[in-house]
């Protein structure tokens, strides 16, 4: 069947009283991201582009935010589970890359902990997870600081 390339995004917006979890990593911040599990939108990115590339759904079709079981996930757990499922179907992870876009906080220290816990959750070598972070230049939703947004991209292979 050869390679197959996905595509991922996601939103969540920014409050308070509320953890700021991005790529597993909980980042010191004021606000947190706003959302049924962790809100962590970096790995949501990563799985919607895994299940898109395998033309398996999206992360609300496996893991519908109305459900409670859910409430409060570990999506580094839920990314697991889409590796998994990825595998049960014959598909291995090629690479990942990925880019947060926020204007605050600033990603540079948590980067290399979230390649790694990407890295991990998928099963395959930190030098396959590439994440990048990004301003909007004051521009936006992101970039007025009322959201966190990320792309992600992957290679499988059948």
């Amino acid at each position: 069947m050869g390679f197959r390339i996905g595509h991922g995004y996601d939103v969540h917006r920014l409050v308070g009283g509320r953890k700021c979890i991005l790529g597993g990593v909980d980042i010191p911040h004021d606000t947190g991201l706003l959302g049924h599990s962790d809100a962590d939108v970096l790995v949501h990115a990563v799985m919607d582009a895994l299940l898109g590339a395998a033309a398996l759904g999206d992360i609300g079709q496996h893991f519908p935010d109305h459900d409670p079981s859910y409430a409060g996930a570990n999506s580094l757990d839920l990314l697991w589970r889409v590796a998994m499922l990825l595998q049960k179907h014959g598909y291995t992870v090629g690479n990942i890359d990925a880019t947060i876009i926020a204007q605050e906080p600033k990603m540079k220290p948590y980067i290399s902990t979230m390649r790694k816990n990407i890295a991990h959750a998928v099963g395959v070598s930190v030098n396959c997870v590439s994440v990048k972070a990004t301003t909007e230049e004051g521009l936006g939703f992101t970039g007025e600081r009322f959201g966190i947004a990320a792309h992600a991209v992957c290679l499988i292979e059948k």
